[in-house]
């Protein structure tokens, strides 16, 4: 070796990289794939082809994405952090870990070297705050769906993860479907013309609340404080938290957000408008006046797109999303895929036609592309897209008039009063 030139080090994400492309030579070579070694064999700096993930909010779809990623060959749960100290036990103990591999703050679990990734299944409005820490300390990041709180933080994820270079998979999982896609590959390939309406059907609340309520005591082992984080202060409530955070507006969007992250995001998959959005929304839901919960019990809203394509959403109705063209229609939902004319279902994409992404196994892709260093079947980008028409959706039905939308500016034309709905105040210290 050249002894003016410095040695190269080998990190970790080099190996993985390294390791990937090495397992799909020998696949096709017809040997065998190399034996996983785990990291803590040689140091948290060691090459090796397991990916460490560290769970960060662990309770509901935590503690499922928690069991999904332990189900994964070459992944491995090495820390798990919550707020809710009953939670984190019984995370930790269902993850083999130790004490000191379980933390009530994200921060401390992402100075853990062994942790090539995280799994964010915190509320939604911690979701950016959390994945933005994880993309600059270095991490790779699969986040729940709906991806952010509000459009400017979607934004400021999306560029963070291009800046940085890392993977983000956003947690919209029916892109992994094959019904789903197939039904996005009949549309875009023209199957039923030139499409006219899309209508999506989201279902309505599900938790009901009182119309008046009391503040509570505080559960012992639970840090309301933190669970709060950027958003206001306000007491504590049993129906303030864990599940039914998503019914009060300081904290999500309702099930306009909650289902709308599946079912806009595969009207927007089927639209060709991953990185667009509708130009006009015109709104006229329903809030609750009492109690507790604040995001709408009914929903209606319109966009156009600039095509002119009209997207329908509302409560209601059948759940699942249907594209309705000049010459037929496609309906898509979980486990169903009903065509008019039917026979387009037993129909073929050929090749030369449009292929869209494929993908088999949400949390698979993720891994496959943290290794491949490609980009994710829903990236940071795509998420955000798509969670840009359920935020959408509610600021005109909060404003209850007509709304134009410059979706490449990402601002209303003309609308400084619907531009202060783009972002909020975070509470100290949590601003930046």
């Amino acid at each position: 070796m050249n002894k003016s030139s410095k040695p190269s080090r080998c990190t970790r994400r080099d190996f993985l990289r390294a390791a990937g492309l090495a397992a799909t030579a020998a696949a096709a070579a017809g040997f065998p794939a190399p034996y996983i070694v785990p990291s803590r064999v040689f140091g948290a700096d060691a090459p090796s082809n397991r990916v460490g993930i560290g769970s960060i909010g662990v309770g509901n779809m935590g503690g499922s994405n928690l069991k999904g990623f332990r189900g994964i060959p070459g992944a491995q749960i090495v820390a798990v952090c919550e707020v809710d100290q009953q939670r984190l036990a019984e995370a930790r103990q269902a993850a083999g870990l130790s004490s000191e591999h379980a933390y009530g703050d994200y921060r401390q679990l992402l100075e853990n070297k062994d942790v090539d990734a995280v799994c964010v299944s915190v509320p939604d409005h911690w979701h950016v705050p959390v994945s933005i820490a994880a993309i600059r300390a270095g991490k790779d990041v699969y986040c729940e769906k709906p991806l952010t709180l509000t459009i400017a933080e979607g934004r400021a994820l999306a560029d963070a993860s291009r800046r940085y270079g890392r993977i983000v998979q956003t947690g919209s999982q029916q892109r992994s479907a094959g019904n789903f896609r197939f039904a996005c590959e009949l549309v875009r390939n023209g199957r039923i013309g030139r499409v006219v309406r899309v209508e999506v059907g989201i279902p309505s609340n599900n938790r009901q609340c009182e119309p008046t309520w009391r503040p509570e005591p505080v559960p012992a082992g639970f840090d309301y404080d933190f669970w709060l984080g950027p958003a206001p202060w306000a007491p504590y409530h049993s129906q303030r938290c864990h599940y039914q955070f998503r019914f009060i507006l300081d904290y999500s969007g309702g099930q306009v957000t909650n289902w709308g992250a599946h079912h806009l995001d595969i009207a927007q998959w089927g639209l060709g408008t991953d990185h667009s959005g509708p130009v006009e929304i015109v709104g006229q839901g329903e809030f609750p006046r009492t109690g507790l919960f604040t995001t709408a019990t009914r929903v209606h809203f319109q966009c156009r797109y600039a095509g002119g394509t009209e997207l329908i959403c509302r409560t209601g109705g059948r759940s699942g999303t249907r594209f309705i063209g000049t010459d037929g229609w496609v309906y898509v939902d979980r486990g169903k895929l009903e065509t008019e004319p039917r026979s387009l279902q037993f129909s073929c994409i050929r090749p030369g036609e449009i292929h869209l992404y494929q993908s088999r196994d949400h949390k698979q892709n993720f891994l496959d592309c943290l290794r491949s260093r490609t980009e994710t079947i829903c990236p940071a980008e795509v998420g955000h897209r798509s969670a840009t028409v359920c935020h959408l959706g509610n600021i005109a039905m909060l404003l209850k008039r007509p709304l134009r939308w410059d979706p490449r500016q990402e601002r209303f034309v003309g609308d400084a009063e619907a531009d202060r709905l783009l972002s909020r105040p975070r509470r100290a210290p949590w601003h930046a």
